[in-house]
C-alpha cells in the first residue's frame, strides 16, 4: 500500500509548488503607496478674453477644415519616420513587459534523457566489465521564486508602467507631428503669398523705372530720381529671389516631416488665405486639471508610477528569497520499461537565500530607486508647469491678435491710399519721386507684416489646440482612454 501511494506524492507536490506562485506571490507589497503630486500651477486656466468655448477633445480631422491640409497630415501619419520609431518603441516595451510578467509564473519544461556507460572489469567491484543504461522522462521547474515580498511583481509593475509611458510618448509624438506638419504647411502658404507680393511689386517697380527712365531722357527727371528708381527695382529683385528660395526650402521641410513628397494638389498656393483650422478657446474658469490628460503629462506620471514600483523591488531585496526546483516523471534502466509500473521518479528541492552581507549594494540600490522617484516627481511637476505655460502663452497672444490684425489692416489700407495719392501727385508734378518711393516702401512693408500677422493668427489657433492635448485622436470624442491596469 505504501508503494502504491508514494508515486502520487511527487505529482501532488509539483502541482502544489506550481500553485504556490498564485497563492503566495505578492503576499507583501513593499512599494510606497502612490499619490499623484499636487498640481504646482493655478487651479484654473487663464481666460482669453473671448467667449468661444469649443470642446477641447475635437479630433484633428475636425479641427483642420482645409481638405488639402488634412491630406498632408494623413500622409505624414502614414510615412513619418519618427512616428514609426515611436510605434516600434511601443512594440518593444510591450515585449519587455511580457518578459517581466512571465517571471510571476513558474517555467515548466518537459525533458527526456538517456545514457549508456561501460565500466571495465579493472574498475568493477565484481572484476567483470559492466554496461549500465538509464532513461528518464519528466516535467520540472527550476529555481522558481516565490514572490513573498513582491520583488518580482514590482518589477513587472515597473515594466507595465514603462509600457504605458511609451504609449503616451507615441501619442505625444503624433501631436507634435500633426502640429509641425500644419505649421510647415501654413508657413509655406505664407511664403507663397510673400513671393507673389514680391513678384507683383517687382513688376510695378520695373514699370515705374521705365517711366522715370523716359522722363530722364526728356530731361524731366534728374539722375538722382533715376538712380533711386533703379535701387528699388534691384531691391525688389532680391526680395523675389529670396522668397523663391524660401518657398523651396519650405517644401523640403514639409516633405521631411511628411516622410514623402506631397503631391502638388495638396500644397498651398498664394490664394490659400481662408482659415484652415477652427478657433478653440477653453471657457473661462476651466480647471487646469485638464492638462493632466496631455500625453506628455501622462507619460511623466507613468514614469513616476514605475519609480514607485522600483522602490518596492529594491526593498524586497533585503528579505529572504525562496526558490523551488521540482520535477516528476519516470526513470528506468531500459527504454521499454520507461513507462511501466513502478518507474515513477520525482525530486523536490526548495532553497532559501538570506542576505547577510553584500557590501552595501542593496542599500545603494534602494537609495538609487528613492532618488529616481524624487527625480520623476520633479519631472512630472515640470511637465504640468510647462503645459500650463504653453496654454497661458497661447491664450495671452490670442487676447491681442484681433486688435493687432484690425490695426494692421487699417494701416495697410492707409499706406495703399498714400501710395496711390503720391503717384497721382507725382504725375501732376506736385510731388517728387522720393515721396512715391517712400509711400511704396511703406505699403510693401505693411503688406508683408499683414501676411506674417495672419500666419501668427493661424498658428496661434494651432498652438492652443496642441497645448490642450489635441492632435492625437482623428475624430471628435475619440480621445484616448486610460489603459487597463492604470
Amino acid at each position: 500500500m505504501i508503494r502504491a501511494t508514494l508515486p502520487r506524492l511527487p505529482l501532488r507536490a509539483l502541482a502544489c509548488a506550481a500553485m504556490a506562485s498564485v497563492v503566495l506571490a505578492g503576499c507583501v507589497n513593499l512599494a510606497p503607496a502612490y499619490e499623484t503630486p499636487a498640481s504646482p500651477v493655478p487651479s484654473a486656466l487663464p481666460s482669453a478674453g473671448i467667449t468661444t468655448a469649443t470642446p477641447i477633445d475635437i479630433g484633428w480631422r475636425d479641427f483642420f477644415v482645409d481638405k488639402q491640409l488634412q491630406g498632408v497630415i494623413e500622409l505624414a501619419l502614414a510615412n513619418n519616420r519618427d512616428l514609426r520609431v515611436a510605434a516600434l518603441n511601443i512594440e518593444r516595451a510591450r515585449a519587455q513587459y511580457g518578459i517581466a510578467r512571465a517571471d510571476l509564473f513558474p517555467t515548466v519544461n518537459a525533458g527526456a534523457a538517456g545514457t549508456r556507460s561501460r565500466t571495465p572489469g579493472s574498475l568493477s567491484t565484481s572484476g567483470e566489465s559492466r554496461i549500465a543504461s538509464q532513461y528518464s522522462a519528466n516535467l520540472g521547474m527550476t529555481a522558481y521564486e516565490l514572490d513573498l515580498f513582491g520583488r518580482v511583481r514590482n518589477l513587472g509593475d515597473s515594466a507595465l508602467q514603462s509600457y504605458f509611458q511609451t504609449e503616451e510618448t507615441q501619442r505625444s509624438t503624433q501631436i507634435s507631428l500633426v502640429a509641425s506638419v500644419a505649421t510647415a504647411w501654413l508657413q509655406l502658404a505664407a511664403d507663397e503669398q510673400r513671393l507673389q507680393l514680391a513678384r507683383s511689386t517687382l513688376e510695378s517697380q520695373r514699370k515705374s523705372f521705365e517711366l522715370v527712365q523716359r522722363s530722364h531722357a526728356l530731361g524731366a527727371q534728374s539722375g538722382l530720381a533715376l538712380a533711386q528708381s533703379q535701387s528699388t527695382v534691384d531691391a525688389a529683385r532680391a526680395d523675389a529671389a529670396a522668397f523663391d528660395s524660401q518657398v523651396e526650402q519650405d517644401r523640403n521641410a514639409l516633405a521631411l516631416l511628411v516622410g514623402t513628397t506631397p503631391p502638388p494638389e495638396l500644397l498651398p498656393t498664394a490664394a490659400t488665405t481662408a482659415d484652415v483650422a477652427q478657433l478653440l478657446v477653453p471657457p473661462a474658469g476651466l480647471s487646469s486639471n485638464v492638462l493632466q490628460q496631455r500625453p506628455d503629462v501622462r507619460a511623466a506620471e507613468h514614469a513616476l508610477r514605475a519609480s514607485n514600483a522600483d522602490i518596492g523591488a529594491a526593498r524586497a531585496a533585503f528579505f529572504p528569497r525562496i526558490a523551488l526546483t521540482a520535477s516528476a516523471g519516470t526513470a528506468s534502466s531500459t527504454l521499454s520499461g520507461l513507462f511501466t509500473s513502478g518507474s515513477k521518479a520525482w525530486s523536490f528541492a526548495p532553497s532559501i537565500s538570506v542576505p547577510i552581507f553584500d557590501g552595501g549594494a542593496n542599500r545603494a540600490n534602494l537609495q538609487v530607486a528613492q532618488a529616481q522617484q524624487k527625480i520623476q516627481i520633479a519631472t512630472y511637476e515640470k511637465a504640468v508647469q510647462t503645459a500650463f505655460r504653453e496654454v497661458a502663452d497661447a491664450l495671452a497672444e490670442r487676447r491681442t491678435l484681433a486688435e493687432r490684425l484690425d490695426a494692421q489692416r487699417s494701416l495697410r489700407a492707409a499706406t495703399a491710399r498714400s501710395f496711390e495719392l503720391s503717384q497721382s501727385l507725382f504725375k501732376s508734378g506736385a510731388a517728387n519721386y522720393l515721396d512715391v518711393l517712400d509711400a511704396q516702401r511703406s505699403d510693401y512693408a505693411a503688406q508683408q507684416t499683414l501676411i506674417g500677422l495672419q500666419l501668427t493668427e493661424q498658428t496661434n489657433r494651432l498652438a492652443i489646440y496642441k497645448a490642450l492635448g489635441g492632435g492625437w485622436s482623428e475624430a471628435s470624442g475619440a480621445a484616448p482612454q486610460p489603459s487597463q491596469g492604470e
